[in-house]
């Protein structure tokens, strides 16, 4: 899991309050502080440019997720059929009145917004802090990051006119705050291993992670994909770079079954690239680019690697990722993402128009992963907490998280695996029966600690420690969910494989299968647990939990569960 974020911290306001400007103003956000591990440095000097973002209300976001569920819910007689790039825009686009009345206040303020989306739900302009200020009765303040000394401009409240009530939903980058770069982590790296010794034979122990035990562990198998438009997506952020030299050495060791033409395409967005230089590439990337050409045998694989020029903002890319394919006539199938924070970093109004991103690229039939983070219940990384740290985009039902295990005789939960309930979704119908059954068994065990009546997360889970990566030319074994995900894509990829050449729809959204007919397709973990915050977490125990999810795959029992 590759952001990593801090928790909050007690902030002082300041006695000098923002002018008071005369014109009818209605509240729209407010944190009381800033994240732990943010300072405020002092106002942010009044010509300083910001770039800020407009959410407009969408026409009919919640049809669109009651049209997501319906046709990804397998006992619905609408199961599998996705919906179109024209009937995703019918319900995403802002209203006529919305696009009106808010380029109709801009421009009687004189500014003039570029649209950022395809839905033209998302708007962007260029103002200064003092006309920031005066728009949206801010104090927009710098804040610096002290582990980094990275500085960032912020308010920590904001109001818009009345007249856009119920036409705007979101001002961004407002309240909502990003740990620089310099401080995200990545997945750890274990004991390295003697590049020269390591083969797909020697490691057939499983002692370490490789293909071969994956494949062996799920029963996946190593047949060649056949479908051509079945497309498996990598998101790449964060400067890091998929080397195609490493893949070649990946699978010339612990892939020699597959035809050395096998490797990944590239797509790319915010001035993205994947430079090829051995000191350029990225663990991250390498580990997640490896582990899906490596286990998706013969699926299509595109690295999407997005760049530093955002149009979201201090989302880096999340938000562009998903209008970028939105945009497309035909989406991957599958995307798998290794990068998340901290649920209390983000404000709730930006992380719910990210969800319903999510929601929005799902009914197009795309299946949506994430790894969970690295934290156990203490959030994103290991950190000092008092109460359990949620972690988003985890938290968002319209996505499937994805947990870690370790070991294969038994396999049993990781420590590192981040799960829990969020502080910002309720539990969505499909998973209430699962989340239920795990709360009766949990009683009062770390009560008051969590939110008992917020979305649980993971989902599901797959191997996630001491999993071997060729890394810059040389063989290291690395932890996290990061492993995890790619490795439950690729079994996801496989099925709709499968699925597609029986003349079939792709699995699309993946919960409300999982949650049902999917469960009993599925290696219950039932020992482990996730520790953090000065507790043992929570525990893996039979059923879902909020560790390891429903399981780990068995392939040959979802082959029968997706009906083939």
């Amino acid at each position: 899991m590759v952001k990593a974020f801090a928790v909050l911290a007690a902030f002082v306001a300041l006695a000098c309050a923002k002018p008071h400007v005369a014109r009818d103003m209605l509240l729209h956000d407010r944190r009381d502080a800033a994240p732990r591990g943010f300072i405020k440095s002092g106002p942010a000097p009044a010509d300083t440019e910001l770039r800020l973002r407009l959410a407009l209300k969408q026409t009919d976001i919640e049809g669109l997720k009651t049209a997501l569920v319906d046709v990804s819910t397998p006992s619905s007689a609408n199961y599998g059929n996705h919906l179109s790039k024209e009937e995703v825009l019918e319900y995403a686009s802002p209203k006529a009145e919305t696009v009106d009345a808010v380029h109709s206040w801009l421009s009687e303020n004189g500014l003039t917004a570029a649209t950022l989306s395809p839905a033209g739900d998302w708007v962007g302009f260029t103002t200064t802090v003092a006309k920031a200020n005066e728009l949206f009765d801010a104090d927009f303040s710098t804040f610096t990051h002290t582990a980094t000394g990275v500085s960032s401009i912020r308010t920590l409240e904001y109001s818009i006119p009345a007249v856009l009530k119920g036409h705007l939903d979101l001002v961004h980058p407002t309240t909502s705050f990003s740990t620089p770069k310099a401080n995200k982590g990545l997945p750890s790296i274990a004991l390295p291993v003697k590049f020269s010794n390591v083969t797909a034979d020697a490691s057939a122990s499983c002692s370490t992670i490789t293909p071969s035990c994956v494949q062996s562990l799920y029963g996946i198998p190593t047949t060649l994909a056949t479908q051509t438009n079945n497309q498996l997506a990598v998101a790449g952020f964060i400067d890091q770079y998929a080397n195609s030299a490493d893949l070649k050495t990946f699978l010339k060791d612990y892939r020699k079954d597959l035809p050395s033409t096998n490797t990944f395409t590239l797509q790319t967005l915010d001035g993205g690239s994947n430079p090829q230089s051995s000191s350029q590439a990225g663990v991250e990337a390498d580990l997640d680019v490896q582990y899906t050409v490596g286990i998706a045998s013969g699926v299509p694989t595109v690295f999407v690697s997005v760049g530093d020029s955002f149009q979201d903002g201090d989302l880096e890319g999340f938000l562009d990722i998903v209008n970028f394919l939105l945009a497309e006539t035909n989406v991957p199938t599958v995307m798998t993402t290794s990068y998340g924070e901290n649920e209390s970093d983000m404000s709730i109004d930006l992380a719910d128009k990210l969800c319903n991103a999510y929601a929005t690229l799902g009914a197009r039939g795309t299946s949506v992963l994430f790894a969970s983070g690295d934290g156990g219940v203490s959030g994103s990384q290991s950190q000092d907490c008092d109460t359990f740290v949620p972690t988003f985009p985890s938290g968002c039902p319209y996505l499937t998280s994805v947990g870690a295990t370790t070991g294969t005789n038994p396999e049993t939960a990781a420590s590192l695996s981040a799960g829990g309930f969020s502080n910002y979704f309720g539990i969505p119908s499909w998973q209430a029966t699962a989340v239920s059954g795990y709360l009766t068994k949990e009683g009062r065990t770390n009560s008051g600690l969590y939110n008992a009546s917020g979305r649980g997360y993971p989902d599901v889970a797959a191997l996630g420690q001491n999993v071997e990566i060729i890394y810059q030319g040389k063989a290291t074994a690395v932890d996290g969910t990061s492993c995890a995900s790619p490795m439950f894509a690729s079994v996801v990829a496989l099925l709709n494989d499968k699925l597609i050449a029986a003349g079939k729809s792709p699995l699309g959204f993946l919960n409300p299968f999982l949650y049902s007919t999917g469960a009993s397709a599925l290696n219950d973990i039932t020992k482990g647990d996730n520790p953090g915050c000065n507790t043992n977490g929570f525990s893996a125990t039979t059923g879902w939990d909020p560790v390891t999810g429903l399981g780990s795959p068995n392939f040959a029992a979802l082959v029968k569960a997706v009906g083939l």
